[in-house]
């Protein structure tokens, strides 16, 4: 158990985990916590974490910086995806062992996992074969994050830990049309041809006011709102999502992830994630989700009842659909002792009254 006084920097702390963990940390009495947005510190530029490092000195790191976004983002910005993730990574972990941080949280993601990985996924069928394409960069990047945290702990006795999370969804979630994750696309997608149906021109306008969408906003003519919204399958009386549904997806509450990872980073160490008696040392990383499984179509579905739309929800079978399935084995999270809180029902209640209530972008 870490001291109350215990100086932790949270890379990420605005984003969606990373504010959730904040105030995590801050609900448990940790109050000692360093927090810097992007214009204060460019996590890409080595040297300004460098100079960060030698002026605050924190004893322990949560790094919860990435680059993220759907499957679309993924396909367009391959090379982002990789560079800047592995960038990132390379900075801030590199400082924290040249700054003798004493405990280090690193935050991957499920889609290190094979495209084609046994049911549900276990730690260790990590590396065993092909990633899915959509999101190979990515992919590969929080490989290289985790295996630098475990070559670290190995070499130099370090105590860095990584979690995979699943997909994720709460506060502070991104609602891009574009580089958004699933459900937080479904949301909006859905609740704007919800305002569109019902001709709300109100809602629409401070929607776009807001998230503009391109050069667009809740200023612009009716004709370029409707225009635009089409472009991402919002018309009169009906949305079309990708895909065609059928993939299987675990979903996991923000708050949820942020209280595992404060449980992780307080209770457990790196030699508790891996058997001592091994030969060889390797998917020491813990995953982290609900152990349960929902097609994207019946997801869709509790998204339209939960806003109340009354159009037609449509698919386009043209657009890929990622990974076919993928579920997480928490077995080993159950064993370090922590079980998720939030269902996905209750969640997306939560996600889309905090939607309609936030006022930031």
């Amino acid at each position: 158990m870490l001291d109350k006084s215990t100086k932790i920097y949270v890379a990420g702390h605005r984003g969606l985990v990373g504010s959730a963990i904040w105030n995590n940390l801050l609900h448990r009495g940790y109050t000692n916590l360093i927090g810097k947005n992007h214009h204060d510190l460019d996590l890409l530029d080595r040297e300004a974490v460098k100079n960060f490092f030698d002026k605050e000195h924190p004893d322990v790191v949560v790094l919860a910086a990435a680059h993220v976004g759907g499957i679309m983002a993924n396909l367009q910005y391959r090379a982002d995806f990789i560079y800047q993730n592995l960038q990132i990574q390379q900075n801030v972990i590199g400082e924290s062992f040249e700054h003798g941080v004493k405990k280090l949280l690193f935050l991957g993601s499920t889609c290190i996992y094979p495209r084609e990985a046994p049911q549900p996924m276990r730690e260790e069928c990590l590396l065993t074969s092909s990633l899915e394409y959509t999101n190979e960069p990515y992919a590969i990047a929080k490989i290289a994050g985790l295996k630098m945290c475990e070559s670290f702990n190995l070499q130099y006795g370090t105590n860095y830990i990584a979690v995979m999370p699943t997909n994720l969804y709460g506060p502070n979630d991104n609602f891009h049309l574009e580089n958004s994750h699933v459900l937080p696309a479904m949301i909006r997608k859905i609740y704007l041809a919800k305002c569109l149906h019902e001709e709300n021109w109100e809602g629409i306008r401070r929607d776009l006011n807001l998230r503009s969408v391109g050069n667009v906003n809740g200023a612009s003519s009716k004709e370029s709102i409707v225009k635009v919204l089409a472009q991402y399958g919002i018309v009169y009386g009906k949305v079309t999502l990708w895909g065609t549904g059928t993939p299987l997806r675990e979903f996991l509450w923000s708050e949820d992830m942020a209280d595992a990872s404060v449980y992780i980073l307080l209770n457990v160490d790196f030699k508790d994630t891996y058997n001592s008696d091994s030969k060889e040392v390797r998917n020491c990383h813990i995953n982290v989700g609900t152990g349960k499984e929902h097609s994207i179509k019946e997801v869709a579905e509790r998204v339209v009842q939960t806003v109340g739309f009354e159009g037609q929800l449509c698919w386009d079978t043209s657009k890929p659909d990622g990974t076919p399935r993928k579920l997480t084995d928490v077995s080993k999270l159950h064993r370090l002792g922590w079980h998720h809180k939030v269902e996905i029902d209750e969640g997306i209640h939560r996600l889309y009254k905090w939607y309609l209530q936030s006022d930031r972008a």
